[in-house]
């Protein structure tokens, strides 16, 4: 049978230096169990908020500073200035915006970015490698 002791270790009182070390560890714990609370609810805060915000809300969408329209009664007639021996490898639309890719007379790759709305080219780009 095991040995029954009488004497808790425990019940004995602390010498002042380990009642002062008691102390100080009972209020580290305090103190960082409020410390972990707070973050708890923070973390619920931010989970809430998540969850009720609302989700009907449209994404920023660029704009031009005037609406692209083809007048009903004749096409559009445009004409785009490019560079003296161009030739034109591919060409896109996206909205009024055109994209022009080819090479130069100088066998130099270029892009323009021809805008229907304002009938001039916004953007020539020189495409090079390293």
């Amino acid at each position: 049978m095991a040995h029954i002791d009488d004497e808790n270790p425990e019940d004995k009182p602390l010498d002042p230096v380990m009642e002062g070390v008691r102390r100080k560890m009972v209020k580290l714990q305090l103190i960082s169990g409020g410390i972990m609370a707070v973050l708890f609810l923070a973390v619920l805060v931010s989970i809430f908020y998540k969850l009720t915000r609302d989700e009907g809300a449209t994404a920023p969408v660029a704009t031009t500073s005037q609406p692209f329209a083809v007048p009903s009664d004749q096409p559009l007639s445009l004409t785009a200035n490019l560079p003296a021996g161009f030739r034109v490898v591919q060409t896109s639309l996206s909205g009024s915006q055109m994209l022009i890719y080819g090479e130069t007379a100088d066998g130099a790759r270029k892009a323009f970015v021809f805008d229907l709305s304002l009938g001039r080219i916004i953007a020539d780009v020189t495409l090079g490698s390293n």
